[in-house]
């Protein structure tokens, strides 16, 4: 790839105001940014890991898996997989769907709630055999069958087909943070995770890496507790990082953004279809044709399950309007917005 293409095209994504505020940007920005020589790129492109287990297990499921119907639609399914929390399990605590219109003219970014109870098929174990089907919240399935499970329970309850998915681990999440410096944001109140002996003040401050996993974690004792809050303050925290980037120059100066590239590629699983910097940097220009305020970042919308305390369902008409727009590329209802751009209401 050349010097040349790769900074014409960052400079094309930081001008679109959704790749600098969503957490896809945040990755998207920082791989594709990369301006070194040959051998960087080719030490950066080997760090990154093919899910070729998940890929097996799609493929032998493949025949109860919703079909595409709209040719030239993505959607790519965005995973942060928090294994250094459970100790010993792996589940994955924030799930965002990334929609492109096949036309390139619009783009949703769609959070997942974690506590959302959903039913969970029966899904294909790494060793061969099948868990059992059950009604849980979703974060479940990525514990039970890893991405392949947690892509099928996505799929089976919006009917949604996920063309590709990405996997991001929190150690890198941290390193990443830290690798640019750290990060001012406000913290609303005084947090920590259970369990855990780091504890944020409340205030305006720098974070480091652990710090800021602190906040995108907490959740007991913060707020309202709810895992809504909690991916309302993970939005936050991107938009946080992403200034950061722009205001420090940081696309701009290739010796200090390669520690943060080699931290993002060295936490990234990816299918078959998104396991190397090019095939990144073709989803990034797609993703670049989007017009500027033409991004919807909506939650799956949800409410208290009356049977399951401190978990969710999902608000039935609302949520299907919502799978449907996804599912056939068209708008999302407006009324879904919890965030969009206000001086462009033609979303």
């Amino acid at each position: 790839m050349a010097l040349r293409e790769l900074r014409l095209l960052r400079r094309r994504l930081f001008a679109r105001r959704w790749v600098r505020r969503s957490a896809l940007g945040a990755v998207v920005l920082l791989v594709t940014a990369v301006c070194a020589g040959s051998l960087a790129y080719a030490r950066l492109n080997g760090n990154i890991r093919t899910d070729e287990a998940t890929d097996q297990a799609l493929d032998a499921d493949h025949g109860r898996r919703p079909a595409a119907l709209r040719p030239g639609a993505q959607n790519i399914l965005i995973m942060g997989s928090d294994i250094e929390a459970t100790k010993d399990s792996q589940r994955s605590d924030t799930t965002m769907l990334l929609h492109l219109s096949a036309d390139r003219k619009r783009a949703a970014l769609v959070s997942v709630p974690r506590d959302l109870m959903v039913d969970i098929p029966d899904c294909r174990l790494p060793d061969g055999e099948r868990s059992e089907p059950e009604y849980a919240q979703f974060n479940w399935a990525f514990e039970r069958g890893g991405a392949a499970c947690a892509i099928r329970t996505f799929e089976d309850l919006t009917d949604v087909r996920v063309d590709h998915h990405l996997v991001l681990d929190f150690t890198g999440f941290k390193k990443v943070v830290d690798a640019l410096g750290g990060v001012d944001v406000k913290v609303p109140e005084r947090m920590r995770v259970p369990g855990g002996d780091l504890v944020l003040d409340r205030g305006e401050q720098h974070l480091d890496g652990a710090q800021a996993l602190v906040f995108v974690r907490g959740r007991t004792g913060v707020g309202d507790g709810s895992d809504l809050q909690r991916i309302e303050r993970q939005k936050e925290f991107v938009r946080d990082l992403m200034d950061r980037v722009r205001d420090e120059g940081l696309l701009s100066h290739t010796a200090r953004l390669y520690p943060a590239l080699h931290a993002v590629t060295s936490s990234l699983t990816a299918d078959k279809g998104l396991d190397s910097l090019s095939e990144l940097y073709g989803l990034a220009e797609g993703a670049g044709q989007v017009p500027e305020g033409r991004t919807a970042i909506v939650t799956v919308p949800s409410v208290e399950h009356p049977d399951y305390w401190g978990r969710y369902m999902p608000v039935e008409d609302q949520a299907e309007a919502l799978f449907e727009a996804l599912r056939e590329d068209e708008p999302l209802p407006k009324h879904l917005y919890n965030a969009y751009d206000p001086e462009n209401d033609e979303l």
